[in-house]
C-alpha cells in the first residue's frame, strides 16, 4: 500500500485526543446511591467491571476514528501493476469516438455499439485526478470532467463523420496529448493500425467494439446501360446489392421508387461478403429530373436500407456541321436522329453564338481556319466540347490547319502528297473488339465486315485514343485530349476520291459515336456524404451570372445549408456541409431559384461490418509498439476501470471514510448504552 499524500500521517498525532479525554474521565469521581447498604459491595464491582469494558470500546471507537479519517486524506492505494505517468503535463487526455454509421450496428447486448462507446468514453474521468482536462476532435478548447461528459453525450452518427484517421489528425493538429483514447469498431475496408502508431511519445489506447455476426444487405451501386437517358423509351437500370454481414440473406426484399410510384418489386437472395446483380426495367415519361430510390428491407441494420439516386432525361446533343456544302452527308445521318440537334453552317455565314453552345463541332474540308473560327474553337474546346476535323486535300490551307492543331494540343502533323497528284486508296484495318468506343457495334456478327479505304493527306506522330488505323500501321482516326474537351482528327478528307467512308456501313456508328462522346454531365446519379468537392454543370446562363452575392445554398425541408463554393470554367464546385448528416435529396439553389436535384447517401464502406477484433489489432500492431494498448470491452470491467487498476492503481480512501464513519457510528451506541441507567428492584428486608 502507498499513500498519495503522505504528509498527512502527521495527523495521527491526534490520537492522543481521545485518550487524553479517557484518562481524564477515570479520575473523575462518581457518586453512587444505594438503597440497602448490605448490596454495597456486589454493586461496586458489578458496575465497575462494565464501566472498565465500556470505557475501553469508546476509547477504541475514537482512536479508530482519528486514525481512518487521517489515512482517508493520505489517499492510501495499492500500486497498478503497469504504473503509468499519467497525462505527464504533455496535454489533455484525447478521446476520439467513431460516429461513422457502421457503429449503429447491434453489440452482442443488442446495445448500438455508439451507444457503448459513448458510455465507456462517460467513464473516462473517474480514472484520472479532478484536475485532469479533455479534448474531443469537434471542441477546440480543454474540457473540464463535467463538460467533457456533456459533449460526449451530444455526440450523434452522422453520414458526413471524419474517419478515425481524420479525427485523431485533427487532435494532433491542435496541440500533442499525452494520452489518447480511441473508441470504434475499426472496420477492415477503412482502418489500419499504421494510422494511429506513428507517434511513440504518445499513449495510444485502442478500445475495438465489435458487433454480433449479422446480416447487412445494401445497394452498392444503380448503373444504366446507356449513358444517355431517353423519355418514352424503356431504361435497364442495374441494382447490384452486397451482403456486408458475415450471415447470409437468404430473402431480401427490393423496391424501386421513380418519384411517389413504385416502379419494380423483387426478392432475392444474397450470400454474406457477396454481391447480387438484378436488372430492371424503367421508363421516364418527361423530361423533368426524377428522384428515386432503391428500399431494402434488412434488419436488423437499418441506416442504409435505402440508396437515393436522380435520373436526368439527356439533353439533345447539339451538333454543328461547319463545311463548304453545309453538310449535305452528316445533314442526313444527324437530322433523322431525334437524340441530335443538328445545324449546318458555310465558314463564311458561321453564327459563333450557335459554336458557343455546340457539343460537337465538326469542321469538314474547311478550306480556310482564320483566327476567329481558330479561337472560337480553342475555347469552346477548352470548355468541354468536342470538335471532329476532317481535313481538305488542298496544299494551301495547311498552315491554317497547322496553327489549329498546335494550338489544340495536338503537336505538329505531317501532310502527306501523292507522287502521281492522285489519291492512292489504301485498306483500313479491323478495329479491336475490345476498344470502348465500337462496343456493341460489330455484335452479332460472325464473319469480317468489309473495311472502307482511304488515302490518308496527314500523318501525326502521337495520339492519346487510336479509334481506327489503316492496315499499314497509320493512324486514320485518333482521339486527342484538349482542355476538357476532345479533337479528334481523320487524315483524309471524305471526298474528292480520298475516302470511301461516308458512303460505308461504319460511317454511321462512328459518327453517331463521335456525337455521343461530346455529351458529358458533371452530374452523378448519387453522392456520399462525405464527398469532399462536388461538381455540378451549369447552364449557359448561370454560368454567366456569376454575381458575387449569388451563393448557392442546399435544401432539404426546412434545413438550409451554405457550403463553400467556386465557379471553374462553367463548373460549380462545392463542399458537402458537415452539418449534412441525413442521406436523401437536396435541392441546389441560387438566389432561390432550383438549379437540380442532388441524391446524397451513406458511404458504401460504412455497410460492410468486417471489423477488426482486439485479439486482430493486438496482432497487427505487434510487440514494437509498447505506447499502444488494446482493451477488451463486455469483461464485467469498464474501460475506465481496467485502466485505472493497470496504470494508476485500487485507491482506499472510500474504505478509509466508510470507516471512520463506521467509528463514529460504533461510538455514539456505546455513549448511548452507557447512559442507560439500570433500575434496581427494592428488597424486602425482615423485621
Amino acid at each position: 500500500m502507498t499513500f498519495t499524500y503522505p504528509w498527512f500521517l502527521l495527523g495521527l498525532l491526534a490520537v492522543g485526543i481521545p485518550v487524553a479525554i479517557h484518562l481524564f474521565e477515570l479520575r473523575r469521581p462518581q457518586r453512587l446511591l444505594f438503597t440497602n447498604v448490605g448490596f454495597i459491595r456486589e454493586i461496586k464491582l458489578v458496575t465497575a467491571r462494565q464501566r472498565k469494558v465500556k470505557h475501553l470500546l469508546v476509547l477504541l471507537a475514537r482512536i479508530c476514528f482519528v486514525v481512518f479519517l487521517v489515512l482517508m486524506f493520505c489517499q492510501p492505494f495499492i500500486p497498478a501493476a503497469r504504473p503509468d505517468a499519467g497525462t505527464g503535463g504533455a496535454g489533455a487526455v484525447a478521446t476520439v469516438v467513431d460516429t461513422s454509421p457502421s457503429m449503429q450496428a447491434l453489440s452482442d447486448t443488442d446495445q448500438p455499439l455508439f451507444e457503448r462507446a459513448v458510455s465507456e468514453a462517460r467513464e473516462l474521468p473517474a480514472a484520472y485526478p479532478a484536475s485532469t482536462r479533455y479534448s474531443l476532435p469537434g471542441n477546440n478548447t480543454q474540457l473540464s470532467a463535467a463538460a467533457f461528459r456533456s459533449a460526449v453525450d451530444a455526440l450523434a452518427v452522422s453520414g458526413a463523420a471524419p474517419s478515425v484517421a481524420g479525427q485523431v489528425e485533427r487532435l494532433k493538429a491542435r496541440g500533442k496529448a499525452g494520452q489518447l483514447f480511441v473508441f470504434s469498431d475499426f472496420q477492415k475496408n477503412s482502418f489500419t493500425p499504421r494510422q494511429l502508431v506513428a507517434d511513440s511519445a504518445q499513449q495510444v489506447f485502442l478500445v475495438p467494439l465489435g458487433g454480433k455476426p449479422t446480416q447487412n444487405v445494401f445497394v452498392d451501386s444503380v448503373l444504366l446501360d446507356d449513358a444517355f437517358v431517353r423519355t418514352g423509351t424503356d431504361i435497364s437500370l442495374r441494382i447490384r446489392l452486397r451482403n456486408g454481414g458475415s450471415v447470409a440473406a437468404p430473402d431480401c426484399q427490393v423496391k424501386v421508387f421513380v418519384g411517389p410510384q413504385q416502379v419494380a418489386a423483387y426478392r432475392t437472395a444474397v450470400a454474406a461478403r457477396s454481391t447480387a446483380i438484378s436488372t430492371i426495367r424503367l421508363r421516364l415519361n418527361d423530361a423533368a429530373l426524377q428522384t428515386c430510390r432503391v428500399e431494402l428491407e434488412d434488419f436488423p441494420v437499418t441506416f442504409d436500407n435505402t440508396y437515393y439516386f436522380t435520373l436526368q432525361p439527356s439533353p439533345r446533343i447539339r451538333v454543328l456541321d461547319v463545311s463548304p456544302d453545309a453538310g449535305d452527308n452528316t445533314r442526313r445521318l444527324y437530322g433523322n436522329e431525334p437524340l441530335f440537334a443538328y445545324s449546318g453552317s458555310q465558314p463564311q455565314r458561321l453564327d459563333y453564338s450557335a459554336l458557343a453552345a455546340a457539343n460537337m463541332i465538326l469542321l469538314q474540308e474547311v478550306p480556310q481556319v482564320d483566327a476567329g473560327l481558330r479561337e472560337a474553337v480553342r475555347q469552346r474546346v477548352q470548355q468541354g466540347a468536342t470538335v471532329v476535323i476532317v481535313p481538305p486535300a488542298a496544299a494551301a490551307v495547311r498552315a491554317s490547319y497547322d496553327q489549329l492543331l498546335r494550338e489544340l494540343g495536338v503537336g505538329s502533323v505531317q501532310w502527306e502528297t501523292s507522287p502521281s497528284g492522285a489519291p492512292v486508296l489504301r485498306d483500313v484495318a479491323q478495329p479491336s473488339l475490345q476498344n470502348p468506343f465500337f462496343r456493341d457495334v460489330f455484335a452479332g456478327q460472325s464473319r469480317q465486315a468489309v473495311m472502307p479505304k482511304a488515302a490518308p493527306v496527314l500523318r501525326w506522330a502521337r495520339s492519346g485514343t487510336d479509334v481506327l488505323r489503316l492496315r499499314d500501321g497509320d493512324g486514320y482516326l485518333a482521339g486527342f485530349s484538349s482542355g476538357r474537351g476532345l479533337v479528334y482528327l481523320f487524315a483524309a478528307p471524305f471526298s474528292g476520291g480520298y475516302s470511301d467512308f461516308s458512303s460505308h456501313a461504319l460511317f454511321v456508328p462512328v459518327m453517331y459515336r463521335l456525337a455521343m462522346q461530346s455529351f458529358r454531365t458533371d452530374q452523378r446519379l448519387a453522392y456520399r456524404l462525405n464527398e469532399g468537392t462536388v461538381p455540378v454543370a451549369l447552364g449557359a446562363d448561370e454560368a454567366r451570372s456569376q454575381v458575387r452575392e449569388a451563393v448557392v445554398k442546399l435544401v432539404q425541408d426546412s434545413l438550409t445549408f451554405s457550403p463553400s463554393q467556386r465557379m471553374q470554367a462553367g463548373v460549380l464546385r462545392f463542399e458537402v456541409p458537415a452539418g449534412m448528416k441525413e442521406p436523401g435529396f437536396y435541392s441546389l439553389t441560387r438566389n432561390g431559384k432550383p438549379l437540380t436535384t442532388l441524391a446524397f447517401n451513406v458511404d458504401k464502406r460504412e455497410s460492410d461490418l468486417a471489423s477488426y477484433s482486439a485479439a486482430e489489432l493486438r496482432q497487427l500492431i505487434g510487440p514494437n509498439h509498447p505506447n499502444v494498448q488494446v482493451y477488451e470491452t463486455g469483461l464485467g470491467q469498464s474501460v475506465a476501470a481496467q485502466y485505472k487498476a493497470e496504470r494508476v492503481g485500487t485507491p482506499l480512501w472510500r474504505y478509509c471514510l466508510w470507516l471512520a464513519l463506521a467509528s463514529l457510528l460504533a461510538e455514539v451506541l456505546l455513549l448511548r448504552w452507557q447512559g442507560r441507567v439500570r433500575k434496581t428492584e427494592p428488597v424486602a428486608v425482615a423485621a
